[in-house]
C-alpha cells in the first residue's frame, strides 16, 4: 500500500485551464509511484446562470473578451500548453457554451461507481476536441456509457433533475470559501495550488502535503 493522499480538485469542465490542470495533477501523481492518491472532483461553475440549452459560444466569448486579438492569443497559448500534455484544443469546433450542472452531476454519479476519471476525460475531450454539447443529456449518456455507466440511468437521473441542488450547493460553498478562479487543487486538505501550475510545482505541493501529514 502506498501513502494515501486526498487531492480535491475544484474545477469546471468548460474551463480549458482546468483541463490542463487536471492532466498536470495526473502526471505529477504518476511521478510518485509510492503514492496512493484519491483525486476528488469538486464542482465549480464559471457561469451558473447560463440556460440549460447553452448559448452561442462565439458571441458569449466576444462579450467576455472585447479584444478579439486577446482571445486569439489566449487560445494560441492554450493550444501550445495543451500539446505538451497530450491535449488537442479545437476552439473553432465549439458551437455552444453550455450550463455545466448536468456534466458535474454525471461526474458525481461516476465517482460513486469508481468511474470518475474516465468520465472527466470523456467530458473534456468531447467539449474541447470534438466541440460537442456537454449540456445535452444524450451526449452525457454516451460519455457515461463509454466510461462503463448505464446510459438509461443517466438519462433518467438527468430528466428527474437529481442532484441539481447538490451541485449548486457545492459551487456556492467553493465561492463562499473564497475560490474565485479555477482550477484550484487542495492537497491533503491543507495545501492549495491555484491555476494550472507546472507538473514540477504540483509534485512539490504533493511532497509538502505528505511531509505535513507525516
Amino acid at each position: 500500500m502506498g501513502q494515501p493522499l486526498l487531492i480535491d480538485l475544484v474545477a469546471d469542465v468548460v474551463c480549458p485551464w482546468c483541463y490542463l490542470g487536471w492532466r498536470r495533477v495526473k502526471s505529477a501523481v504518476a511521478l510518485r509511484p509510492d503514492l496512493e492518491p484519491l483525486i476528488v472532483w469538486r464542482p465549480y461553475q464559471l457561469d451558473p446562470n447560463l440556460p440549460e440549452q447553452g448559448v452561442d459560444r462565439k458571441a458569449y466569448m466576444a462579450g467576455k473578451f472585447k479584444d478579439p486579438a486577446r482571445l486569439k492569443a489566449v487560445h494560441t497559448a492554450l493550444v501550445e500548453a495543451g500539446a505538451e500534455e497530450g491535449i488537442v484544443f479545437d476552439f473553432d469546433a465549439i458551437a455552444l457554451a453550455p450550463n455545466t450542472s448536468a456534466a458535474h452531476r454525471l461526474i458525481r454519479w461516476a465517482h460513486g461507481q469508481g468511474r470518475q476519471d474516465a468520465v472527466i476525460e470523456g467530458l473534456f475531450a468531447a467539449y474541447f476536441t470534438d466541440g460537442r454539447d456537454i449540456g445535452d443529456p444524450e451526449v452525457l449518456a454516451e460519455i457515461g456509457a463509454a466510461a462503463g455507466l448505464d446510459p438509461s440511468m443517466i438519462r433518467r437521473r438527468l430528466a428527474e433533475g437529481l442532484d441539481r441542488e447538490t451541485i449548486a450547493r457545492e459551487h456556492a460553498m467553493a465561492v463562499q470559501g473564497g475560490i474565485t478562479g479555477v482550477p484550484f487543487a487542495i492537497f491533503g486538505g491543507k495545501l492549495a495550488v491555484v491555476g494550472a501550475e507546472s507538473r514540477e510545482n504540483i509534485v512539490q505541493a504533493i511532497d509538502q502535503a505528505l511531509a505535513a501529514a507525516a
